[in-house]
């Protein structure tokens, strides 16, 4: 806990974002840190709840938020680092892009505004990278064991540094030319700066993970040439397989998943060139994006800052309430609405809307058709509302349904491993796949998730890689 009256005493406060005007302009972090002393204030709020919802409900990593509250309103910074870092590898990404579940569980939110705990958890990390304290922390001993993790992202790196300490060799396959999965080429950089991946990866590199980029299991290297050469094979790919959208007109020019148009402006901010031929921007466009969430919302930011003329959303769920939802009572995660920096700088909403099909002109895209659902109590399914039927003038549809499964196209068909019934790797609670020596971790085993949740099956699954090569294990 931090001050027992705190929570009392103190109101919530935020990071300060950048003008609209301003942030439209470039590529740049929206958000700002909090001065040190605020954000001690912030964290003696955090009361002496009995139970921390926060952390045993909440936080899927399960950080010790209790423990690094009350070192912060105690000035005691680096030990709770250490207390941060016992649990999170990345806090400096969940601390920019989880969109916090343990806040809502957080037990002042019952009757007032939670405890700021994901900022506190990025400025504690901030601050130990500024002092110095995040520091390569080499095995002391080495135990001849190799092991190769397919997968760049949350859970692959994660799982990487977590075997690594352990004194295994690891090695680590990215089919992309640069390492971060999603965080790289998903997530834009006015959410977060690029140079704050680069900055873990030089701890990891000198901790001793080797790293080969460009390398695409199955099409590039045989998935079946790593299981011969190594003691154990984790794979943290993702889940990268995109809901398409199965309606006339799909094939026209000007309809892009938004995977790809997001990669390409990521791409342009760290200085790579995209072929003209192949280029997707919204400069001068009306943009009409599918989908309502993060994925969705992404895009909106990105064709605001590329200059579109007009920016639409649509959402085939109804609109959450505001403020609260007694469907989804404390300390679950509240399903009520919620409007993003990107929805600040511009954009139309609509929920409830379903589209029917596209038209083109000479083979572009220029117009969608949609019909209004609703709810059928009787089957629980969506259905169209007759006489609701509608049109939009668009020149480019950005498709951000998110995704379904992993690729089993290569890797995954090739090693034959179980998967779900929904096309995900199946693992058992070490994350042992139908094959004996092949871990899985990640969206490849959850679906698409958060990133959070990614982290923490990279360490469970090197905890269980430790265990099966060792036959015990000490990682948490």
């Amino acid at each position: 806990m931090g001050k027992p009256t705190g929570f009392m005493e103190y109101k919530r406060q935020g990071p300060d974002a950048r003008p609209v005007a301003e942030r439209v302009k470039d590529y740049e972090e929206i958000y700002s840190l909090l001065p040190e002393q605020t954000l001690v204030t912030q964290a003696a709020r955090c009361m002496d709840c009995g139970i921390p919802f926060c952390q045993g409900m909440g936080c899927p990593v399960e950080n010790l938020i209790p423990e690094f509250n009350d070192l912060i309103y105690r000035n005691r910074w680096r030990e709770a680092l250490e207390v941060l870092h016992s649990t999170n590898n990345f806090p400096e990404f969940t601390g920019r892009v989880c969109p916090a579940p343990c806040e809502p569980a957080c037990v002042v939110a019952i009757h007032d505004d939670p405890v700021s705990i994901r900022q506190i958890e990025l400025q504690i990390i901030e601050k130990g990278f500024e002092q110095g304290w995040v520091e390569p922390q080499p095995p002391s001993r080495e135990t001849g064991k190799r092991v190769a993790v397919v997968g760049g992202g949350p859970a692959g790196l994660a799982c990487a540094q977590q075997l690594r300490r352990a004194g295994h060799t690891v090695v680590l396959y990215e089919k992309q030319d640069r390492l971060g999965g999603l965080l790289r080429y998903g997530i834009p950089d006015f959410k977060l700066d690029k140079g704050t991946i680069d900055r873990r990866l030089r701890q990891l590199k000198a901790e001793g993970i080797d790293f080969r980029t460009s390398v695409h299991i199955g099409p590039d290297v045989s998935a079946r040439y790593l299981v011969r050469q190594y003691d154990a094979l984790c794979l943290a790919g993702g889940a990268m397989q995109p809901r398409d959208l199965p309606v006339p007109g799909r094939e026209l020019e000007g309809v892009h998943f938004a995977m790809d148009f997001l990669e390409q402006q990521n791409r342009r901010v760290a200085g790579d060139t995209i072929p003209a031929q192949e280029e997707i921007l919204a400069g001068g466009k009306r943009v009409v994006v599918i989908g309502g969430g993060d994925t969705g919302a992404d895009c909106v930011g990105t064709s605001n800052r590329q200059g579109a003329a007009q920016v639409s959303q649509i959402e085939i769920l109804p609109k959450p309430p505001q403020g609260s939802n007694p469907d989804t009572p404390w300390p679950t995660w509240p399903n009520v609405l919620r409007t993003g920096s990107s929805h600040d700088e511009g954009c139309t909403r609509y929920w409830s809307r379903m589209t029917t099909r596209l038209e083109g002109k000479h083979g572009r895209v220029n117009r969608l058709h949609g019909v209004e659902v609703e709810l059928d109590t009787a089957s629980g399914k969506l259905v169209e509302k007759s006489g609701t039927e509608f049109e939009m003038e668009v020149d480019l549809v950005l498709l951000a349904m998110g995704f379904v499964h992993p690729v089993h196209d290569g890797m995954i068909d090739e090693l034959e491993l179980i998967r779900d019934s929904r096309g995900n790797v199946m693992a058992d609670k070490d994350f042992l796949s139908s094959h004996e020596k092949i871990f899985s971790a990640g969206d490849m085993v959850r679906g698409a998730s958060l990133v959070v949740h990614a982290i923490f099956q990279g360490r469970q699954a090197a905890r269980g890689i430790d265990k099966y090569l060792m036959g015990e294990t000490n990682l948490l």
